[in-house]
């Protein structure tokens, strides 16, 4: 059984606020639009909006639905063509996969180099892909709690354990 280690809301606030502060902190790059990543991005992509005053999109990678976020990649990667600049928000950068997929997508539908970023509550050290901006960093070869965020505190914790299960070796 994995350790669950809640998040608490201020944490994620203090998380959250950290990113803005060094969104805001990089003067040579600033994102036209935020884009919540499904389902673990998207509150935070709220909040980081909200702190911003940077208008938020979202796309959705956590329906398991086939081909469900192409097309809206396809209309991000369009835009940054068109010279805007997109940041991408998820709660955590663990395996790095979902990273690695989004990015993969975006650079098949023609995005502009230097145009997206990735920023994280929670950065991987260890993970296979890296993040331009994240709050806190953790080792995955050390810390193999399962972070319970506040949205996901409210699903029963069965949900909750079949979520952490999903990737046995993050929490084993």
């Amino acid at each position: 059984m994995p350790v669950f280690t809640p998040v608490p809301h201020e944490q994620f606030v203090a998380d959250v606020l950290a990113i803005a502060a060094a969104v805001h902190a990089d003067t040579q790059w600033r994102p036209d639009f935020i884009i919540g990543i499904g389902r673990g991005g998207l509150a935070p992509a709220v909040y980081l909006s909200h702190a911003t005053g940077i208008a938020m999109l979202s796309v959705d990678h956590s329906s398991q639905v086939p081909d469900f976020a192409d097309a809206p990649l396809e209309r991000m990667a369009e835009r940054t063509r068109a010279g805007e600049r997109l940041l991408f928000l998820d709660d955590i950068n663990d395996s790095g996969a979902t990273i690695a997929k989004l990015r993969g997508k975006l650079a098949a539908a023609g995005a502009a180099e230097g145009a997206v970023r990735f920023a994280t509550l929670l950065d991987n050290r260890v993970s296979s892909q890296r993040v331009e901006y994240a709050a806190r960093t953790l080792d995955r070869t050390v810390t193999k709690d399962w972070f319970v965020f506040p949205w996901e505190a409210v699903a029963p914790a069965t949900s909750i354990a079949a979520d952490a299960a999903e990737v046995p070796d993050r929490i084993a």
